[in-house]
Order: C-alpha cells, then sequence, then structure tokens
C-alpha cells in the first residue's frame, strides 16, 4: 500500500512536438532524488489522448527501467473498452510495472453491474495492484458507492484516485477503507481534507514542480503533524488554484517552463495558456517565491 505523494507526471516535448525522453528520464531521477513516494505516467496529466500507442509504451518502458525499482511505477492502464484495458495492463504488468491506474469506462456510460464487471475483467488478468481512477469531469461518468464497494472487494484492487472533488462522495467511500483498500486524493486543493477521512495519500499534479513539499505535507499528516499539512495546504493553496484556471496540464506545464525545467509545449487540441489567465499563475508562483 503506497502512502504519501505521487506525482501524476507530465509528457514532455520536444520543440518539434515530439515525446522528449531524454527529459522523462530526467524527471524521473529528479523525482527520485526529491522524495516523490511513486510516479504515474499515462494519466491524464500525462496528456494520453493524444499520445500514439507506440509513445505510450516507449514512456512506460523508459519509465520501469529509470526507475529501477527505486520508487514504484504507475501505469494509466484504462480504456472505456474493457478489452483493450485489459490488454493494456497485462502488457504494462509484463514491462514491470509495479501498478496500473484504470479509469472509470468513459461515454458508454454502463450501468452498475457493468462498471464492476469491467474491473473485475481487468483485475482478474493480471497480478499486480490497481487503483480506479474516478474522475467524471473529465469521463462524463460518475462512480456510485454502491459500485465501488463491490468493485474494492477483488483482491488485486488496492486503492481509488478520487478525483470528483466533492467531499460528501469522499465521506462515504472512506467507509471502505481497510487493510487491502484506500482512498487517495486527485484533488491537490483538499489533500489534507480528504487524507482527513483516512486517505493514504495524494496523486498529484502540484508535485510536478514542488516535490519535496508535496511528499513533506502528505508525510507530515501522515506522521501526525495535522498543524504543518494543514498549514501548507492552506500555503500553496492559490498557486494550486492557478494550476486549473485553465485545463490540466496546461497551467502546470506553463509553471515548469518558467521555472527553467524546459518541459515543452502541448499536444493538440490543447495550446498556450491565455495572456490574463498566465498572469494570475505567475502571481502566485511570485507568492510562494516561486519566481
Amino acid at each position: 500500500m503506497i502512502r504519501g505523494s505521487m506525482v501524476a507526471l507530465i509528457t514532455p516535448f520536444n520543440e518539434d512536438g515530439s515525446v522528449n525522453y531524454d527529459k522523462l528520464r530526467e524527471l524521473v531521477e529528479w523525482h527520485i532524488a526529491e522524495q516523490t513516494d511513486a510516479i504515474l505516467v499515462l494519466g491524464t496529466t500525462a496528456e494520453t489522448p493524444a499520445l500514439t500507442v507506440t509513445e505510450e509504451d516507449e514512456i512506460a518502458r523508459i519509465s520501469i527501467e529509470t526507475a529501477a525499482g527505486r520508487v514504484p511505477i504507475i501505469v494509466g492502464s484504462g480504456s472505456n473498452n474493457t478489452m483493450i484495458a485489459m490488454e493494456q495492463s497485462i502488457k504494462y504488468e509484463k514491462m514491470g510495472a509495479d501498478a496500473l491506474l484504470v479509469i472509470t469506462p468513459y461515454y458508454n456510460k454502463t450501468n452498475k453491474a457493468g462498471m464492476v464487471n469491467h474491473f473485475y475483467t481487468v483485475a482478474d488478468a493480471v497480478n499486480i495492484p490497481i487503483y480506479v481512477y474516478n474522475v467524471p469531469g473529465r469521463t462524463g461518468v460518475s462512480l456510485t458507492y454502491e459500485a465501488l464497494a463491490e468493485i474494492s472487494k477483488h483482491k488485486n484492487i488496492v486503492g481509488i484516485k478520487e478525483a470528483s472533488g466533492d467531499m460528501s462522495f469522499i465521506t462515504k467511500i472512506s467507509r471502505l477503507i481497510n487493510d487491502d483498500f484506500n482512498v487517495y486524493c486527485g484533488n491537490d486543493d483538499i489533500s489534507i481534507p480528504l487524507m482527513s477521512m483516512g486517505g493514504a495519500g495524494i496523486i498529484s499534479v502540484l508535485a510536478n514542480i514542488l516535490p519535496r513539499q508535496t511528499h513533506e505535507m502528505a508525510m507530515a499528516y501522515l506522521e501526525g503533524d495535522v498543524k504543518k499539512a494543514a498549514d501548507m495546504q492552506k500555503y500553496y493553496l492559490d498557486f494550486i488554484n492557478a494550476l486549473f484556471i485553465e485545463t490540466n496540464p496546461i497551467p502546470i506545464k506553463e509553471a515548469m517552463n518558467l521555472v527553467g525545467m524546459n518541459v515543452g509545449g502541448y499536444r493538440m487540441p490543447l495550446c498556450g495558456m491565455e495572456e490574463d489567465a498566465k498572469a494570475k499563475l505567475i502571481e502566485t508562483m511570485k507568492a510562494i517565491d516561486l519566481l
């Protein structure tokens, strides 16, 4: 059971729009040095919908190879097509992934039985841990408590990245937390509130630029220093909110480039920030001495 801060890693690009695999290796090494507790590749923040299958496979392979067991690598293997999600999960397990992130099947909008069957089919096909990914703002699908209660019983399904932002729902699903299943925050602005309900950590966008601080915030809470964790949550809140002033990962990549990390641009249909949004981002970065 992973505890602490897991970065939802961006995908770096070269000037010609190709994936910058050298920068990817550099970022993995940096996160290990900065105490990130696990690295998620091929999630939402990675612009996965705009990557080719070949690029996805190479990103997973390089990340696993570079980490070399020093930090867990979680690979996003989900799809709205159950068979594709199963095939990708098997493939990434064979590559050496430590765990998988499987999103709710978007667009199809299945019922409870279909949702449970989707996750059970994928989980039955592999022997590594799976995290369910609930992000209704992206998928148009809201995972119900009743469906998750069934899904969480599978021995290979060990947690959920909960990114609905709905604290009432979070409170309800916290009843499912046990030694074999936990809840992880997928919204940086409510990391500590979610963890106060028993959550084991954060799957974070913020950690792309402040990995050590995000780790320290999560571990402060988990180790009992609630005041330090809450103070850090409040200190970074305006910057966190600015990271979502436009569609993720546009602001986080902009912020990384502003501090000289040179992670490149975006894949269409994403593009650079509007000037007023960029100005707001810069203002919040200056407020926490990032610029």
